[in-house]
């Protein structure tokens, strides 16, 4: 069958996956489209190795993954890098409880400092301090450069058609 005009020509190699997937065919030839157990074996294999390489990476700088998300979410938020608890759990996708525990470790550390609300005084601000954006700013270059080569397999074309296709597969799962 003749590849599609806008198709990437990916070569073929044999992994994990598709043994599963033979195996499931063979076992329960009515199932249809099992190809999926495979998409999500190697999606979630590709996470656990991403994730780990990160983490290790993160840990020889002295933080978590989770420290990193608040600290990088305050540095892109921009001048002044603060925030509020609220704004800053739903970024980073953590409960407000697992929050104060991470900003009470941070704040411990002297990455952020927590400020009055001056708009209202029944919260506070988190703001990253000249440490804590001095870190990640460091860290940063290190942490893209590793992003960088663990995509490496990867064309330019190909990154952007991935990213295109998660993001649409991500848009329809997860709303804004």
């Amino acid at each position: 069958m003749p590849a599609k005009a806008n198709a990437v020509a990916i070569p073929v190699t044999n992994d994990r996956m598709d043994i599963l997937e033979e195996q499931w065919k063979a076992e329960r030839p009515d199932l249809k489209n099992v190809e999926v157990f495979a998409l999500y074996g190697r999606l979630a294999r590709l996470v656990g190795h991403l994730d780990r390489a990160i983490s290790e990476l993160q840990k020889e700088h002295g933080f978590s993954r989770g420290d990193f998300d608040v600290l990088a979410t305050l540095r892109r938020s921009g001048k002044p890098y603060e925030l509020t608890p609220t704004e800053l759990y739903k970024s980073v996708l953590l409960t407000s409880g697992a929050m104060t525990s991470r900003i009470d470790r941070l704040e411990k550390e002297g990455w952020v400092l927590r400020l009055a609300n001056a708009n209202d005084r029944r919260s506070n601000r988190v703001k990253l301090t000249d440490k804590g954006r001095q870190m990640i700013d460091n860290f940063l270059p290190e942490h893209l450069s590793l992003e960088r080569h663990l995509i490496a397999s990867l064309s330019e074309t190909e990154q952007l058609q991935l990213n295109s296709l998660l993001k649409k597969w991500l848009a329809a799962i997860e709303p804004l």
